[in-house]
């Protein structure tokens, strides 16, 4: 076994691979950049070195950079983790050739597998179906390539994964910005913009088979995982065994794989998707190192893949054959993810204000590279979390999925912890008959804000209600503070006694509605909560971070965040923000948001395709921003003249800072 481990990487893997690490007694080495300083996976190494600021091209992705800090370390190995380097057979090359152990594939066998096009030929070889496409090539040579293949396509990076690089093309005159696009987006992911061509299957599964392989012939591969819940072409919710697979199906798959595995000599962990039809199936590409999904199979098979990745790596055999290998119940993960489904999946950066998990339990597991205080920055991947849960069959596997959801509790970011209780809780996640589409498809039925209801109100208001009156009984203690000339919770505190008869009405404003009650006979622990022209006794009991409302006799356990303008309701994990109605009232005005186009977030500026005096029309592309490895585009949000450029490629925009502005063509 190494001494010391170099993880060449950040967040929740950083942070995984470290504690398989430190309980085998190999220390640790965290390297990161300027604005992970203070991140948990550099809290949780024994020793931390900085690469320098925060682009991945200028720190993570900087080999020369991490091989001086495993020398001055004194490392002997490096575990790559999964994105950034840990497909790079030239980084895999740099550690051998530096005496280093490198934690994943030969080179020779990570060229071969890991370059798609490459893996495809391959795989065809090893006798396994390859889906129709091309072997790569420059700008010309793919759109030929795709005149021959047929539309729908998919433009994909041949380095990497994670879905970086990939764009669905449905006709031919969206090829060209495709191809152009996707360069982009798996240069600053990989450093490389290799890419090719592949014929796109609608309806189809997204299933992987994970093998494992020692440098002394021995290749065993684990349950099948479905990887078909996606968005934007990449994974959020994964589990093991696939529903639904016939066992012909699945023993085939097996195989294939690994008599890829052997024919490539392969070491290490891998893993080979495919793509899934009724009962037959096409090889997709080789994932040349460990998936963020292999928590699952860990679940099932009861066994520490990281361990095994260590210990191979150091000429040990695989800890077990195929025959020894068992395999029981379900796992299922959920990727927890700062971002907005309902705006296209916005990547969403900021201050984690508030971040509660459930309980570890034997059935649940949370792997996590964030706590509470943790700045999310643009810079990186939108990964926050993983949520795995066991079930000794898939349906209480499922459930406790559910339950578990329910208890994550993110302030701070925008998540997509709705989107994946909306999934969790569909009758196709039920029936397990989802392919890769099924989230596009049903985005706008997936992310339906909550409804108007009364009893949902009575509860917000009633929380609202409780933190109103705590605020007030501090502010009553101290009867000469001065309320102030702005509006605030406090400020009525004074036209009202607190423990007389008298109350006071409390307004907030909640997802575009206006809500208003009134508070009676306020006590310590309580009062009167008129809503509607009901009125119900709240009890109130305080507990850490958490309050208990007692409305009518009903017990309410939420979570409370103050904000400078309101507070934010947590009850079953979801997030109910109310505002203060008179702060609302007087926020200042921004002019209309259709004359000036604005940066949604912190956010690097790529590609900048009008200038001013451009006539433009509703929908079309002005700016191309790039953050946490995701492109947003820009778009007119109507028919115009581009009156004003504020920015340039290359340029780090603000969240809010204008990017464009335009004028409607009827006042030009």
């Amino acid at each position: 076994m190494m001494r010391k481990l170099l993880i060449a990487n950040r967040g929740e893997i950083a942070c995984r691979i470290m504690r398989t690490a430190k309980r085998l007694g190999v220390a640790t080495v965290a390297v990161y950049s300027e604005v992970d300083a203070l991140a948990m996976h550099v809290e949780l190494a024994d020793e931390a070195y900085l690469l320098g600021p925060a682009p991945a091209r200028e720190s993570y992705l900087s080999i020369e950079k991490i091989i001086d800090v495993a020398k001055r370390s004194g490392a002997d190995a490096i575990h790559p983790g999964y994105g950034f380097l840990s497909e790079n057979a030239d980084f895999a090359e740099s550690c051998a050739a530096n005496g280093l152990i490198f934690v994943g594939p030969p080179p020779r066998a990570m060229r071969l597998l890991g370059a798609k096009s490459a893996a495809k030929a391959a795989m065809a070889q090893a006798g396994a179906p390859v889906a129709p496409g091309s072997s790569g090539g420059d700008d010309a040579e793919l759109i030929e390539a795709a005149r021959a293949i047929g539309f729908p396509l998919l433009v994909k990076a041949s380095a990497g994964g994670g879905g970086k690089g990939m764009r669905v093309v449905r006709a031919p005159e969206e090829l060209p910005s495709a191809i152009e696009s996707a360069r982009r987006e798996t240069r600053a992911a990989f450093g490389d913009d290799s890419l090719f061509i592949e014929k796109y299957f609608s309806g189809y599964k997204h299933v992987e088979i994970q093998i494992f392989a020692d440098a002394h012939g021995g290749v065993i591969s684990f349950f099948e995982r479905d990887c078909s819940l996606q968005r934007r072409r990449q994974k959020i919710i994964e589990e093991t065994p696939a529903p639904g697979l016939s066992q012909s199906l699945r023993a085939r798959m097996s195989e294939a794989a690994v008599r890829a595995a052997r024919a490539s000599g392969y070491i290490g962990a891998g893993t080979i998707e495919f793509l899934v039809g009724d009962d037959h199936f096409y090889f997709l590409e080789m994932n040349t190192r460990l998936q963020v999904e292999h928590p699952v199979t860990e679940m099932v098979s009861n066994q520490d893949l990281v361990e095994w990745q260590l210990r191979v790596a150091c000429g040990a055999t695989l800890p077990m054959t195929q025959d020894d290998l068992r395999l029981s119940g379900c796992a299922i993960e959920a990727r927890i993810c700062a971002e907005e489904p309902a705006r296209g999946f916005m990547p969403s950066a900021g201050d984690i204000i508030h971040f509660r998990a459930p309980p570890r339990a034997p059935f649940l597991r949370i792997d996590s590279g964030v706590r509470a205080s943790d700045r999310v920055t643009p810079h990186y991947d939108s990964l926050l979390a993983k949520l795995i849960v066991f079930g000794e069959n898939r349906a209480q596997a499922l459930a406790r999925l559910q339950a578990a959801l329910d208890e994550v509790e993110i302030v701070g970011v925008a998540t997509n912890l709705d989107l994946l209780r909306a999934i969790s809780a569909s009758d196709t996640m039920a029936r397990g008959d989802y392919d890769t589409e099924f989230v596009a498809n049903n985005i706008e039925t997936l992310t339906q804000p909550v409804a108007p209801d009364v009893e949902l109100d009575r509860v917000l208001l009633a929380a609202a209600s409780a933190i109103f009156l705590s605020v007030v009984r501090r502010t009553a203690l101290d009867s000469n503070r001065a309320a102030g000339d702005e509006w605030s919770p406090w400020a009525q505190a004074d036209a009202w006694r607190l423990y007389d008869s008298a109350g006071c009405e409390v307004r907030v404003a909640h997802a575009g509605r206006a809500l208003s009650a009134h508070i009676a006979n306020p006590r310590p622990g309580g009062f009167l909560l008129n809503f509607g022209g009901v009125v119900g006794a709240v009890e109130v009991e305080a507990l850490s971070d958490r309050l208990l409302l007692f409305i009518s006799g009903v017990k309410h356990e939420i979570g409370t965040v103050t904000l400078d303008d309101g507070v934010v309701v947590i009850l079953r994990g979801r997030n109910y923000v109310l505002n203060w109605l008179q702060t609302a009232a007087s926020s200042h005005s921004q002019g209309s948001s259709e004359e000036r186009v604005l940066a949604p977030m912190p956010a690097t500026v790529t590609r900048v395709a009008v200038k001013m005096g451009d006539a433009v029309s509703r929908g079309q592309t002005l700016v191309v921003l790039e953050a946490m490895k995701m492109e947003i585009a820009m778009a007119a949000p109507h028919d115009g003249i581009v009156r004003n450029v504020a920015c340039a490629a290359g340029d780090m925009a603000k969240e809010g800072a204008e990017l464009v502005s335009l004028a409607r063509k009827e006042d030009v």
